[in-house]
């Protein structure tokens, strides 16, 4: 199977956690904390009253520096499309970058933990900072609606997503491992789209984030991220298909309904797996690998209906090797873990198997007085999504 796939749908946000993504191999944290700017940004360390300020972050590594972002203006979501639960909004947020840099480290902090249910940094090249202020200018209000990714040009790469970081319930300041870094050049911004789950309430938010930096003349080794989604297909128990939505059809007109052309990603990804639907607790994908590639960190997201989630390399071959296995999926603790590398060569494979289960809504609140439906996936929180997340490093 070919990498480098621009799949735009498949790769909803959602992803999250990435929510995961979330964030790549932590570091020490006895570190001495270097106050002195580096060359890199010409935005000051965090300044007093900086609503990140109060999250003790781990000290700063020789050359580093911490700069703030905060959405510009306070936004108020709603339903873009007139119906459903959820907004996806994505707004610019500029960290001045006159030199090269190396981005060592991200945390989120939510404004209305109500309403935000996840949120992920995305690069903005500077070729793409033009396009990203005319997706700003065509949108009334702070920010645009952005279900799926970005919206930019030639920002859905599997193998090389434009992530930088992200938040989801349970994700703490993820600093990367000394030596590594993502590579951002001089002029890049920074898109920060916020899942908003109107299930929370109507109220304003205005989210910030925390970025560590280090010079661009440093000798890090670049990170990237590789997403591995995979279908979902959850049809609906025996004794409760009254819904008209245990239609598998009906439910994926659904999602359209709700989110535009992004609902169309569960057909995409059965194609993009080489598989036809197959109602089923379990979906998975494999993934062939077209280059060398170290894994460093991974995560797994899903969404209140996950059970389990596992991450496998080479599996049913005598170099088998899980690097990730949840048995029980934990929605509020999503964040990523760092491994052992684990080096893959050309012809490698790597397969992400999730499993969701329909019991799970006659236990949770947000569920409540909602009958079954054929769940696949999708943008809202009550839509599903099994996503690998793999942090890695290419020689």
């Amino acid at each position: 199977m070919a990498t480098g796939l621009s799949l735009r749908a498949a790769l909803a946000a959602g992803a999250l956690a990435l929510v995961a993504a979330c964030g790549n191999a932590p570091s020490s944290t006895d570190a001495a904390q270097d106050p002195t700017p580096g060359p890199s940004a010409s935005t000051p360390a965090v300044v007093q009253g900086d609503p990140v300020e109060a999250v003790k972050p781990e000290p700063l590594r020789s050359g580093e520096t911490r700069m703030s972002l905060r959405i510009p203006k306070t936004y108020t979501p709603s339903a873009p499309n007139g119906v459903g639960t959820d907004d996806y909004r994505c707004f610019l947020l500029d960290p001045h970058l006159t030199h090269d840099a190396f981005l060592t480290g991200t945390f989120v902090k939510p404004d209305n933990r109500n309403v935000v249910h996840h949120v992920i940094l995305y690069r903005a090249d500077p070729n793409q900072v033009a396009a990203a202020h005319q997706l700003d200018a065509r949108d009334p209000g702070e920010g645009w609606t952005c279900f799926g990714d970005s919206g930019l040009p030639n920002s859905s790469d599997l193998d090389d997503a434009p992530w930088l970081g992200a938040w989801a319930p349970g994700a703490t300041e993820s600093v990367d491992a000394p030596g590594f870094g993502t590579s951002l050049a001089a002029g890049s911004q920074i898109i920060m789209q916020v899942h908003y789950n109107l299930l929370g309430g109507p109220g304003p938010d205005r989210s910030a984030t925390l970025l560590r930096l280090a010079p661009g003349t440093e000798h890090l080794t670049p990170l990237s991220t590789m997403l591995m989604p995979a279908p979902v297909e959850l049809p609906c128990r025996p004794g409760h298909t009254d819904n008209p939505l245990c239609d598998r059809d009906a439910a994926v007109a659904d999602v359209i309904k709700r989110f535009g052309p992004v609902g169309n990603t569960n057909n995409l990804l059965d194609l993009f797996c080489n598989q036809k639907p197959e109602p089923s607790q379990v979906t998975s994908c494999v993934r062939t690998i077209t280059r060398p590639t170290t894994i460093r960190g991974v995560a797994g997201h899903m969404h209140l209906l996950g059970r389990s989630i596992k991450v496998e390399v080479n599996p049913g071959t005598p170099r088998a090797k899980t690097v990730l296995d949840i048995p029980v999926w934990d929605f509020d603790n999503q964040g990523s873990t760092p491994i052992k590398p684990v080096a893959l060569k050309v012809g490698d494979t790597v397969k992400v198997t999730c499993k969701h289960v329909q019991w799970l809504r006659d236990k949770l609140p947000a569920f409540q007085g909602q009958p079954d439906r054929y769940v696949v996936w999708g943008e809202g929180t009550q839509d599903e999504m099994c996503l690998g997340i793999l942090t890695v490093t290419h020689p």
